[in-house]
């Protein structure tokens, strides 16, 4: 006979299992068609977005760590999931009121690596010098095109004290705009207020040096399963 936190454990694991189907199953009848069937990402390093410049063009792509060799890859090719050890609570610490109220739950991709979950990182190591304005691009959070019901997504650094400083955050609205320096590797906190699956849009743009030349690269979606 289960006990009561192995039954919770199995129904969080079933109702993963249903979330992460929902996102892979529409692909799977067309994998005959030469259509890749998502690659489902829950621990390790990830660029969850590297920014890239190719023949005048600025490009989103995902460069995974998590395998050897590591992969680009494309966004509509992966999804994301939050385990269930992400789960924590809004910290008591007045600074943290953007992820909820104190002691709510929220489930966080940290800044800091830990093994058991993806380590989320933004990348523009791949971005050289003197190409751009200010040696400098923009990302753009656009909008949340879908989450569970009063679900909140916000992007975060701390401090070495301690303190967050916000860098996207769909409770007050979206978009935000995070001026990424090139040559440069951020890891930031990923935080989600409720389980389920969410859909974050995003875009990267600069202006070319010595121009007033703005380039963009095309939306991307990134695809978050959050497991209660």
């Amino acid at each position: 006979m289960l006990t009561a936190t192995r039954r919770r454990a199995t129904g969080a694991l079933a109702a993963g299992a249903a979330m992460i189907a929902a996102l892979v199953v529409p692909a799977a009848p067309a994998q005959a068609h030469g259509v890749t069937v998502p690659v489902v990402i829950s621990a390790g390093h990830v660029d969850v977005i590297e920014v890239e410049y190719e023949d005048g063009e600025l490009e989103l792509a995902v460069h995974d760590d998590t395998v050897d060799p590591g992969a680009h890859r494309h966004h509509s090719d992966v999804i994301f999931v939050v385990k269930p050890e992400a789960r924590t609570t809004v910290p008591s610490d007045p600074a943290f009121s953007f992820l909820g109220s104190a002691g709510s739950p929220v489930w966080v991709l940290p800044q800091v690596q830990n093994e058991d979950l993806i380590w989320a990182g933004i990348a523009t190591e791949e971005l050289e010098e003197g190409v751009f304005e200010g040696d400098s691009v923009d990302l753009t959070v656009q909008q949340l095109i879908s989450a569970p019901s009063s679900g909140r997504v916000a992007i975060y650094t701390e401090n070495l004290f301690g303190l967050p400083t916000v860098l996207a955050n769909s409770r007050d609205g979206l978009p935000d705009v995070v001026d990424l320096p090139v040559g440069d590797h951020l890891h930031a906190n990923w935080a989600f207020s409720k389980a389920g699956v969410y859909l974050l849009k995003v875009k990267a743009s600069a202006t070319l040096a010595g121009t007033a030349t703005v380039v963009e690269s095309d939306s991307v979606q990134l695809r978050f399963v959050v497991l209660p």
